[in-house]
């Protein structure tokens, strides 16, 4: 079957977003704070707020559990801005070539619908998806959970196995490929657009 549609992801392939361009600097001993990112602020607690769970929640309970890190806690989404130091230029300009293209084109991302906003409003190239974006935060549903994707799927009315998903996350490229999508799974090494048209796609 002929592909009609791209679904990107944004973290790790439109958008280049760590913690660590905060903390680096905020604790200057790489040592203290990946023990503070490995066991204290770890990805499913932030997971929770891409999920819908609001920040002051998810701030104040990570507070009540580790109360000796309630400064750091709190920096986290204070500074959430200077964590998400830019988009991805190679990926970003594949993305600009596609919307001159009869593709259509998709967004699926896990993303707190507090913080998504800001992306949104500092970043051109998100209006190319003329606001087909599914936001787990707005939506309480968040990948690898198949839901998700069967949301995007039944909002647009579109199929699966004409569209390909683009992702950095193994485990969210299993669950897409579970589901009949085409995929390409992004690494720092990964060419998007040789990837996509290795599938067949004309850019």
């Amino acid at each position: 079957m002929a592909i009609k549609n791209i679904i990107f992801d944004f973290g790790g392939v439109l958008m280049d977003w760590n913690p660590r361009y905060f903390f680096k600097d905020y604790f200057n001993d790489d040592e203290k704070m990946e023990f503070f990112l490995k066991n204290v602020a770890v990805d499913d607690w932030n997971a929770e707020q891409d999920r819908g769970r609001t920040l002051k929640e998810g701030t104040e309970i990570l507070i009540e559990k580790y109360p000796d890190w309630e400064k750091e806690v709190r920096a986290y989404y204070d500074n959430w801005t200077t964590m998400l130091r830019s988009d991805i230029p190679k990926n970003v300009e594949v993305l600009r070539k596609l919307a001159d293209t009869d593709y259509e084109l998709f967004g699926l991302t896990n993303w707190s619908h507090e913080t998504f906003p800001y992306a949104l409003a500092n970043y051109d190239f998100f209006e190319l998806f003329k606001g087909k974006i599914v936001v787990s935060g707005e939506e309480k549903l968040i990948k690898p959970d198949p839901k998700i994707w069967e949301l995007l799927l039944d909002r647009y009315s579109i199929k699966a196995e004409e569209s390909v998903f683009i992702d950095d996350n193994s485990k969210n490229i299993e669950a897409a490929k579970t589901l009949g999508f085409i995929t390409v799974h992004v690494t720092e090494e990964t060419d998007l657009q040789t990837e996509l048209e290795k599938l067949g796609v004309v850019i």
